[in-house]
């Protein structure tokens, strides 16, 4: 059984996530799939990738490999909506976003097992993690890493800015770090927003809580900033470019307030 997620330890305050990158089915799952279910079409593609460099300054990274087809990690374990009146897929989805059938037929899905086998594992060791962090040094950092495709209009209307920077509305995160985010993002040569259609899903306010020093944030990025959106091909210099603003967002959010 492959492992449920891949994490390296850092020694800095920060922790970064990638919980939607993952490709891997268990052969009992994919066995139910349609072909566009086993393709993953949903999936953040190359967001791991993208953040490879986050060990070169130190950060704790944690990268499922497992598909959201599976679980979504970015949910709550109720299934509870996170966006009132807004399209969802769920915690273990039966569709893509644009509306295809992952199954063929009706298929019974054992949640509780889903939740056992691949949700509790990340989520213990995120939890485990920034308990870590603030004990050794006082506050904890999370940023939650995702990536979409730039036109959903299933989700969204029109094109997606390029930085989609969430905060819960100011809840997750201390006003001075996403201020100090939004700065680099806003000065830098990609569209942006602030607690916009994407305002953080479940880890970002599960976990994030300024009160007791630990500031959480989601940055959803529209994939053509790095890739080409129909092949799915990775862009190199793209990503290249890309990479240079992530680690200024990223040192932005790792000033002290």
């Amino acid at each position: 059984m492959t492992e449920c997620f891949s994490f390296y330890e850092g020694d800095s305050p920060l922790l970064v996530s990638v919980p939607h990158d993952g490709r891997a089915l268990p052969d009992e799952i994919a066995a139910l799939m349609t072909d566009t279910g086993r393709a993953l079409p949903d999936t953040d593609w190359h967001v791991a990738r993208l953040y490879d460099f986050v060990r070169e300054i130190g950060a704790s990274i944690i990268v499922a490999n497992y598909s959201r087809y599976v679980v979504d990690l970015n949910r709550p374990a109720d299934d509870a909506a996170l966006y009132e009146g807004q399209a969802a897929t769920g915690l273990c989805p039966r569709q893509t976003f644009d509306g295809r059938d992952l199954y063929n037929g009706e298929v019974a899905i054992d949640v509780d097992d889903r939740l056992d086998k691949y949700w509790r594992p990340y989520h213990d060791r995120i939890q485990q993690t920034l308990t870590m962090l603030q004990q050794k040094y006082g506050h904890a950092l999370l940023w939650d890493a995702h990536s979409i495709a730039s036109r959903m209009p299933a989700l969204f209307a029109g094109e997606l800015p390029v930085l989609n920077i969430g905060t819960f509305d100011g809840r997750s995160c201390e006003a001075a770090r996403a201020s100090a985010v939004m700065e680099v993002a806003s000065g830098s040569s990609y569209s942006s927003i602030l607690n916009g259609r994407f305002k953080g899903g479940y880890i970002t306010r599960n976990y994030g809580d300024p009160a007791s020093a630990t500031h959480a944030i989601q940055l959803e990025l529209a994939q053509r900033a790095y890739m080409d959106e129909e092949s799915g091909a990775y862009d190199e210099s793209a990503a290249s470019q890309l990479g240079d603003t992530l680690r200024r967002l990223l040192t932005a959010f790792t000033m002290r307030a």
